[in-house]
C-alpha cells in the first residue's frame, strides 16, 4: 500500500447482521457496497483519498455461496468507484454475517481535516444526501410497498448510501477547519465536532432542503422528514466547517453557523430525537 504524502488516515468500522443490516431487507451485493461506502467516506472526510481496505468477515457454514460472491463483487464496485482496492483480510466462521473493515487513504500533501478546527464565526455546511436512509429504514420496517419510484429509492438509498466522496478532498482544499461523514445523524455527529473545538453550533432548518423520496416517505407514514434529515445517520453524507467568505461549489449547502458555547442547536425546532447512540 503506497503512500506517496508519507502519511496514511485509517478508519475502522463494523457491520453485524441484525443491527446494521437484515438479510431479508439487503442483498450481498448491497451489503458489499454499505460496507465500503461506509469506512471510505471517513477517509474522505479527512480530506484524504482512498487507496485500500482490508476486511474482515465472519459467515455462517450455511451462507449460500450467491450471497457471498455477490458481497464480494459488492465490495469491490464500491471501491472501484474511489480508486481503491481490496489489499486482505481474514474470513472465519459466524453465527451471523460480520464485517469489520478498514480504510486507508493518502493525503496527497494536505494536512487532515479532524473534528477539532472549527472556530466562531466560521460556517456549517453539508455535501450528499441526508434522510434517505432513515427514511428507507422506516418503510421497511412498517412493512410498508414501496410502490413508487420517490419511494424505492427512499429504500435503495438505506440498502446503499451514496456519499459523495470528492468533497471531501476537495473540502480540505478549500480550507476545511473540522470535517466527517453523517453516519449517526447529523445533530449527533455535529456534536462531535462541537465537543471536540469547543464551540456551539447553530442550524438553521430553513437551509435544508428536503428531496423527493423523503418527503414521499414522511408523506407515506406521517412523519416530519426534517427529523431524518437532521437526525438519521447511515447517508454518509459530509458536515464540514468553512471560514466565513469561503466561496464553496454548489454540492456545498451552507446551513448553520458556529458560536461561542457548546452543543448544537436548531433554530426554532426541536428535533423528537438527536440521532443513534449505541449504547442509549
Amino acid at each position: 500500500m503506497s503512500a506517496p504524502d508519507g502519511r496514511v488516515v485509517v478508519s475502522t468500522d463494523l457491520l453485524l447482521e441484525g443491527r446494521h443490516f437484515r438479510r431479508d431487507w439487503s442483498g450481498g451485493y448491497d451489503v458489499g457496497r454499505k460496507a465500503a461506502a461506509q469506512n471510505l467516506s471517513d477517509v474522505a472526510a479527512m480530506g484524504a483519498t482512498p487507496t485500500s481496505l482490508v476486511v474482515g468477515l465472519g459467515i455462517p457454514a450455511d451462507l449460500p455461496l450467491d450471497w457471498l460472491d455477490a458481497l464480494t463483487d459488492g465490495i469491490r464496485d464500491e471501491c472501484a468507484a474511489v480508486g481503491a482496492s481490496v489489499a486482505g483480510g481474514d474470513v472465519t466462521r459466524c453465527d451471523l454475517v460480520v464485517l469489520g473493515v478498514t480504510a486507508m487513504g493518502d493525503l496527497g500533501g494536505r494536512r487532515p481535516v479532524k473534528r477539532s478546527g472549527a472556530a466562531p464565526g466560521q460556517v456549517v455546511a453539508v455535501a450528499g444526501r441526508l434522510g434517505y436512509s432513515a427514511a428507507g429504514w422506516a418503510l421497511l420496517e412498517a412493512g410498508v410497498p414501496a410502490d413508487s419510484p420517490a419511494l424505492r429509492e427512499a429504500v435503495a438509498g438505506h440498502r446503499r448510501p451514496c456519499p459523495p466522496y470528492a468533497m471531501g478532498p476537495l473540502a480540505a482544499e478549500l480550507g476545511a477547519t473540522a470535517m466527517l461523514d453523517v453516519s449517526d445523524g447529523l445533530l449527533q455527529d455535529l456534536g462531535h465536532v462541537a465537543e471536540a473545538s469547543g464551540v456551539r453550533i447553530e442550524l438553521d432548518p430553513t437551509r435544508f432542503a428536503v428531496a423527493e423520496p423523503v418527503a414521499a416517505a414522511a408523506k407515506e407514514l406521517g412523519t416530519d422528514p426534517l427529523e431524518w434529515v437532521l437526525a438519521g445517520g447511515e447517508d454518509h453524507a459530509f458536515a464540514a466547517v468553512f471560514p466565513a467568505g469561503v466561496r464553496l461549489p454548489e454540492a456545498w449547502r451552507v446551513v448553520g453557523r458556529v458560536c461561542e458555547g457548546e452543543g448544537v442547536a436548531v433554530d426554532g425546532w426541536e428535533p423528537r430525537q438527536r440521532g443513534w447512540d449505541h449504547f442509549r
